[in-house]
């Protein structure tokens, strides 16, 4: 079992992550896994979403079961300790994010739909109004997702605000990366508590899923927890 886990969240040994890599899938429904992913983590209970390429936003609570599943939401946030947050992704990007000034987690779900409807900036307005975060505390971490080299839409005039034209690498190929770095900075956080994995899904075979190279695809499991 490999995974990946990130510089900037290792100062904080309170923070228990992990970014599974494509020898470990995610199914939503597939229980075996994701037991694995609490005893890697060391906590009990753990919260997994049924992701819709959408913008909304949940808080977490414990529920005193092993895995709870909340349908129709791409992020999700907790101050409770002993709780993994887990997204599924394949080319999409799972952004951890961590205050440790209120000790505040959360997990965002972010593809290129979640771009347009700006997510991050859903997120980081639902940790200031919930639990009184400030964007400039607030670390932001992101997973492998597609890379520039690989994100290809031939139909962006019709996709993407006329805001991300600026960020295509070479016609009609995008960087996201540059994208969520810019918005994540718009709302306050600074640059040096950003990190991004820049590991392209689709050019890294060996490694990661890619619902772009291959269709029919697993998904990686990203997680974040609040030790007790």
């Amino acid at each position: 079992i490999e995974w990946l886990e990130f510089d900037i969240l290792q100062e904080f040994p309170e923070v228990k992550h992990a970014g599974f890599l494509k020898g470990y899938n995610f199914d939503a429904k597939e229980e075996k896994n994701q037991k694995k992913i609490l005893e890697i983590l060391h906590v009990k209970q753990g919260v997994k979403l049924w992701q819709c390429h959408k913008s909304d936003i949940i808080e977490a609570k414990n529920e005193g079961e092993e895995w709870v599943l909340k349908n129709d939401f791409d992020g999700v946030v907790t101050k409770e300790r002993g709780l993994g947050l887990l997204v599924r992704h394949a080319d999409c990007q799972a952004a951890l994010l961590y205050d440790p000034i209120q000790k505040v987690i959360g997990n965002i779900h972010c593809g290129w739909r979640g771009s347009v409807l700006n997510i991050y900036r859903e997120a980081l307005l639902f940790m200031g109004s919930h639990y009184g975060s400030l964007s400039k505390n607030i670390r932001v971490c992101i997973s492998p997702s597609l890379g520039p080299e690989a994100a290809e839409f031939i139909h962006f005039q019709q996709e993407f605000p006329e805001s991300f034209w600026k960020y295509q690498v070479k016609p009609s190929y995008f960087d996201f990366w540059e994208i969520s770095k810019n918005q994540l900075m718009e709302e306050g956080v600074l640059e040096r508590n950003i990190e991004i994995a820049k590991i392209c899904t689709y050019s890294n075979q060996k490694d990661c899923f890619s619902y772009r190279r291959d269709k029919l695809t697993g998904h990686h499991g990203t997680c974040i927890a609040l030790s007790n």
